[in-house]
């Protein structure tokens, strides 16, 4: 797959002008964009605020804001969430950025990732599927109309942004309801998706805006896509893959709709325990360069907070409780680095030099020497990989013994270093080392309790290690909560304190009650 994607960048680096020689005041990025996700990790009004303004000095323009449950919708009480903002401070909120020069952008998800709206029977009739809840039935014309024609006003009495985001990716369950399964027999998926997909741009484009939609599901299903309104502009998120993973790309480029582009610096399978900071520094230097060539008018980096998929608990069959959203990730407190090597990405005719990146920003932020600078990478990039089961996913044979002395080492560097300013952002990279620790001596825990060896008289000393691990959770707590009050309510810190401790507190009370 690497391979194939560097000969795909190569043909388009070398097979088109770039835009540092192409010439002429169409050339770069128009949108220099950053998405931000409030749909877990809702930041504090005046941290957004703060945030912006780092970002409109280092010349971001434009904010995608993905406000899911946190949008004080007017005439729509259930949708919002208990971190929801006022309107009033949406409205405070988007005046401050007009001072900045920065645009905002609403999100509106509107036919899959939904869960937040779809969960209240109030709008069963729109579900797809009964059980999940994720995306909205396309066969249901008037009556999404209605939804999302109300949701869109509101929204664009709001923003007075020219774009509106109507969402539009990862449709999974196209075609699943019975009415659709028809649909789709008669008309094919392409035609069902892009039929619901130009009503909401249609509702936009009336509403004196341009839509704006992911382009993963017009890439796999591209036969219908010139039955859009030509303001259409399409996002190509490419988080380090192929430029064909989702379809036919040259389609989509050949359309002659605008596009922009998103790398990322959180995405899957990112989590509390791992991020994987080469592979995003590496998607940050190869896509925007592609971006470019391919004359993108817009780049927006993508920043995703958890995965938007999740998993609902019953009381019974029939009465859903709550929705979970799987795969939280650390508050982009943590990400400035990635952040700062995006801005210097797009606003350099060359692709970013991640070593030399790494060198400046060590020495810029933290007043670290070559050396040093070169330990703080060594110990970012160290050992990226996951733990399925008892196995690590990595190449060749790591067994997680191994990953754990790796992990450790990388801690140990970071607590080495000692940083002559800027110790907040520091003990970041420090906090997310320990926790990766920690965890990784869980998950040899666990192997080994799953394991054929494992009897009960071993019980007493797995006990006694998951209790050690259990007794740095009240400092690696702390540590967080300091670390992140500005940016996250109290209670909020609190959920993915016990969110990120409940694997191992679920073993040890397992263990505890087998006599």
């Amino acid at each position: 797959m690497r391979a194939r994607q560097l000969l795909l960048i190569a043909f388009l680096l070398f097979s088109r002008p770039s835009q540092a020689t192409a010439g002429g005041p169409e050339d770069g990025f128009h949108i220099r964009g950053f998405h931000l996700d409030l749909r877990i990790q809702v930041m504090k009004m005046q941290a957004l605020k703060n945030f912006t303004l780092e970002l409109s000095k280092q010349g971001i323009n434009t904010l995608v804001m993905e406000w899911e449950a946190t949008y004080p919708f007017q005439e729509d009480p259930l949708i919002p969430n208990r971190f929801a903002y006022t309107r009033q401070e949406v409205k405070d909120f988007i005046q401050y950025c007009q001072t900045l020069h920065v645009d905002v952008i609403p999100l509106q998800q509107s036919f899959g990732h939904v869960e937040y709206i779809l969960r209240n029977y109030k709008y069963a009739r729109l579900r797809e599927d009964d059980k999940d809840f994720s995306q909205v039935c396309p066969s249901e014309p008037e009556k999404n109309k209605e939804l999302f024609t109300r949701l869109f006003k509101d929204m664009a009495s709001m923003h007075p942004s020219p774009y509106f985001h109507i969402g539009g990716d990862e449709t999974h369950l196209l075609g699943h309801c019975e009415k659709c399964k028809k649909r789709a027999a008669e008309i094919g998926i392409s035609r069902l998706y892009f039929d619901h997909i130009k009503m909401l741009c249609d509702i936009v484009v009336l509403l004196g805006k341009r839509p704006v939609l992911w382009a993963d599901i017009a890439l796999k299903y591209p036969e219908y896509i010139n039955l859009l309104p030509k303001e259409t502009i399409f996002v190509d998120w490419n988080y380090g893959w192929a430029l064909d993973r989702f379809g036919a790309h040259e389609q989509l480029v050949k359309s002659g709709y605008e596009i922009w582009g998103a790398p990322s610096n959180r995405s899957s399978p990112d989590n509390y325990f791992l991020t994987r900071w080469q592979y995003h520094f590496n998607n940050i230097r190869d896509f925007i360069p592609v971006c470019r060539n391919l004359g993108y008018k817009g780049i927006v980096m993508t920043s995703w907070s958890t995965s938007g998929v999740y998993s609902p608990t019953y009381e019974s069959e029939d009465d859903l409780v709550e929705l979970y959203a799987l795969r939280h990730v650390y508050p982009i407190t943590g990400f400035d680095i990635l952040i700062s090597a995006y801005i210097k990405a797009i606003n350099s005719d060359h692709p970013l030099n991640t070593d030399q990146f790494i060198e400046d920003y060590c020495g810029s932020e933290f007043g670290f020497d070559k050396t040093q600078s070169e330990q703080f990478q060594k110990a970012l990039f160290i050992a990226p990989y996951t733990i399925t089961d008892d196995k690590v996913n990595a190449p060749g044979h790591i067994t997680v013994n191994d990953l754990l002395d790796s992990v450790r080492q990388a801690s140990e560097i970071f607590h080495l270093l000692q940083p002559k300013k800027n110790n907040k952002i520091f003990s970041h990279f420090q906090l997310m080392a320990d926790i990766r620790v920690y965890y990784v001596n869980f998950m040899e825990i666990e192997k080994e309790v799953n394991s054929d060896n494992f009897s009960r008289s071993k019980i007493p000393i797995y006990l006694t290690r998951l209790k050690a691990l259990m007794n740095l959770e009240p400092e690696l707590d702390k540590r967080f909560r300091t670390l992140n009050q500005d940016l996250l309510y109290a209670a909020a810190i609190d959920e993915e304190n016990n969110l990120r401790n409940q694997k191992i507190h679920n073993l040890y009370n397992r263990l505890s009650g087998i006599k």
